[in-house]
């Protein structure tokens, strides 16, 4: 059994902080749980950093089988505590049994499929464009390029995800599968979860004898040494999963450093969801069931909740919102993360009252942070000539916005911030309609779907969990799936190096095996 410390770790030792405990608290209950956790200072942050720059030579150039195997032992280690990190966390977070036990899975499958992206050496990037001596009217010279790893990366845990998107989610698991030692700070929310995870990660650098500076944990002010992170000089990229104000602090810092360096955040999203008037010559309960398990499902704090739905206006959209109206009034709130994130929740929900009307709202759960769900709904005129119906409200809230003619809605979609997902509820009937609505959402979110909820993110080689401006802060990425650990990485070109000079991936033997492109051809 896992011994809770409260104090950070750093570079594989266990480092107290010289600042004032700070304790999780039971949302289920309002309980002060033990042990608090010392905050560190900005000085013994810069230990942290200082053993991931010097970890980060050796870690960067490990071969591909112990780089991998690294990888699957952290898997391992997380797996072998799994339950200590689930009566923990269930505790810190309120968060059922069966939800955290999936997020576990989720969390140690990532690690599992970055080391297979690893044992493939696609990422690498190796391209090979061979000296052409006789070539006219120029010879060409011998290049060579692959990507390499950017340096040591800066993760903050996500409140929402206290596994998958936190100590050793996707973020560092992407970020170490590129070659980058991570510097974790870990949410005030969930210490002791994190500290359990940490403790997993260290174990695996131990045991691969690894540079102890691969992985630290800490525990710190974000105003102090959450910036003091993101601008040490030491740091190369930034992982985070939070609020769109978190995110553009960070953002803010890192661009105003000597030398700046991206901020890969994920931010905030309402995912519209537009249901075509096809869509109703189905089975209205089934949709509207689809569409309440979306929205409150874990009490609707998930990044992809669907917090804004378009629906015809007439009497299929009509039978279709009393149903929804029917299941919302008899739901039952469930226990939010934190009281902080219960009482933004409430103000967020106090603000739409007075934007929009109340069309169902459930009753209050158990103990303090479980407000009941609410459904509010809009005419299509009044939600584009209002802000304040875009913005999203984290967790069981969504609106209903009702539009009288397909025709009105690339023009409404076009008024929407970036988003991490759109979703076509549609039936062959609306191919056309659909045609039209698809160019304005291919620019305006991430991922698409089509028939089905956008709660729920595959983690796999194909999925993008991005989007534009604040669904991220670069459009140009996603922090879920294989494709993350691109974030992670830059190319270099090798031109006319001696092969003894070449990195392995680039020799013309190619040690590694990795996949290349040579002339042009794979």
């Amino acid at each position: 059994m896992t011994e809770l410390t409260g104090h950070s770790l750093i570079a594989g030792r266990t480092v107290a902080g010289t600042g004032a405990p700070i304790h999780a608290i039971a949302p289920a209950t309002g309980e002060q749980l033990e042990p608090g956790y010392s905050q560190i200072d900005v000085d013994q942050l810069r230990e942290a950093t200082a053993a991931a720059e010097e970890a980060f030579a050796s870690f960067s150039t490990l071969d591909p089988e112990t780089h991998a195997s690294f990888l699957d032992s952290v898997a391992d280690e997380i797996e072998a505590v799994r339950d200590e990190i689930i009566d923990r966390a269930t505790r810190e977070t309120g968060l059922p049994v069966a939800r955290l036990t999936g997020e576990v899975a989720r969390t140690s499958g990532q690690l599992r499929m970055f080391a297979g992206v690893v044992r493939t050496g696609l990422f690498r990037g190796a391209r090979v464009d061979p000296a052409q001596p006789e070539r006219t009217p120029l010879p060409r010279l011998d290049i060579r390029q692959r990507k390499v790893p950017l340096g040591p990366v800066a993760v903050f845990g996500a409140s929402n995800f206290p596994l998958a998107f936190s100590t050793a989610g996707g973020d560092t698991a992407s970020a170490l599968a590129a070659g980058c030692p991570v510097v974790f700070k870990a949410h005030s929310s969930h210490p002791g979860t994190s500290e359990i995870v940490a403790g997993a990660i260290t174990r695996a650098v131990a045991k691969y004898e690894l540079h102890p500076g691969v992985f630290s944990a800490i525990y710190g002010p974000g105003r102090t040494v959450g910036q003091a992170l993101v601008t040490d000089p030491a740091i190369q990229a930034v992982g985070f999963t939070g609020s769109r104000s978190g995110g553009i602090s960070l953002v803010q810092a890192a661009q105003g450093r000597p030398v700046p360096i991206p901020v890969y955040a994920e931010m905030s999203s309402v995912n519209p969801v537009f249901i075509f008037p096809g869509a109703l010559e189905g089975d209205l309960a089934a949709l509207a069931s689809g569409y309440v398990t979306s929205a409150t499902g874990s009490s609707g704090q998930l990044c992809t909740q669907p917090g804004t739905v378009f629906v015809p206006a007439g009497e299929k959209g009509d039978a279709f919102v009393a149903a929804v109206v029917e299941q919302i009034n008899a739901s039952i709130g469930q226990t939010m993360l934190s009281p902080s994130i219960a009482g933004a929740w409430r103000e967020g929900a106090a603000t739409r009252d007075e934007n929009a009307d109340v069309l169902a709202r459930g009753s209050e759960g158990e103990g303090p942070n479980a407000p009941g769900p609410v459904i509010h709904d809009a005419s299509l005129e009044r939600f584009v000539s209002n802000a304040v119906l875009h913005e999203e409200i984290f967790g069981a809230a969504s609106l209903i916005v009702r539009y009288d003619d397909v025709s009105e809605l690339p023009a409404a979609a076009a008024r929407l911030e970036g988003q991490l997902t759109a979703t076509l509820q549609m039936a062959d009937s609306d191919i056309d309609a659909v045609r039209e609505l698809l160019p304005v959402i291919e620019r305006k979110a991430g991922r698409i779907l089509a028939n089905g909820w956008p709660t729920g993110v595959e983690v796999g080689h194909a999925m993008v969990h991005g989007g534009p401006f604040p669904a991220t802060s670069d459009v140009r990425s996603t922090s879920v799936g294989s494709l993350a650990i691109e974030r992670f990485l830059r190319p270099v070109a090798y031109q006319n190096l001696p092969e003894a000079l070449l990195p392995e991936p680039l020799k013309d033997a190619n040690p590694w095996g990795v996949p290349r492109l040579v002339d042009g051809q794979f």
